[in-house]
């Protein structure tokens, strides 16, 4: 049994999964001095990319379906996760910390939730790839397949 636990860091990714920024973000020069602005925190930090903007905006669509934030989405789907136990939230006002709260409220159908996976799967890259397509498991394999013994009932 499995029994990592994780908390984790930053889920709205630096304001980057609220929707605030936009592709025009990411021309802007910027610092990444601690003295800089929550942007260029994000872009230094690496979370404000295009890959990032591409997720976010998944993040707001499906908060347009539900009538709720974005930020209360990108929460629900990391608490959604078996291994999360909690979650490091930054709200900056009280009603931030309300509307973060109330992402214990939401619920997902199985389309949005496979479309939230979707956008942020990770590209595992190469072996991993490269280990999936056909010619090599057929060579790693010697192309045999594996079936289902029979269940037995006695």
């Amino acid at each position: 049994m499995d029994r990592r636990r994780v908390i984790p860091w930053a889920p709205l990714g630096g304001g980057v999964l609220t929707g605030k920024y936009t592709a025009a973000d990411l021309a802007v020069p910027g610092s990444d001095a601690p003295a800089g602005t929550r942007r260029d925190h994000a872009k230094a930090s690496g979370t404000l990319t295009a890959r990032g903007l591409a997720i976010a905006d998944t993040v707001v669509g499906v908060a347009r379906q539900l009538d709720v934030t974005p930020a209360q989405v990108a929460l629900a789907w990391t608490l959604r996760h078996p291994s999360v136990v909690s979650s490091l939230i930054g709200a900056r006002t009280p009603e931030q910390l309300q509307q973060n709260i109330s992402a214990l409220d939401v619920t997902f159908d199985d389309y949005q939730l496979d479309t939230l996976q979707a956008a942020s799967a990770v590209d595992l890259g190469f072996p991993h790839e490269f280990l999936m397509r056909p010619m090599v498991r057929g060579v790693t394999t010697g192309r045999t397949t594996v079936r289902p013994r029979p269940i037995m009932t006695w």
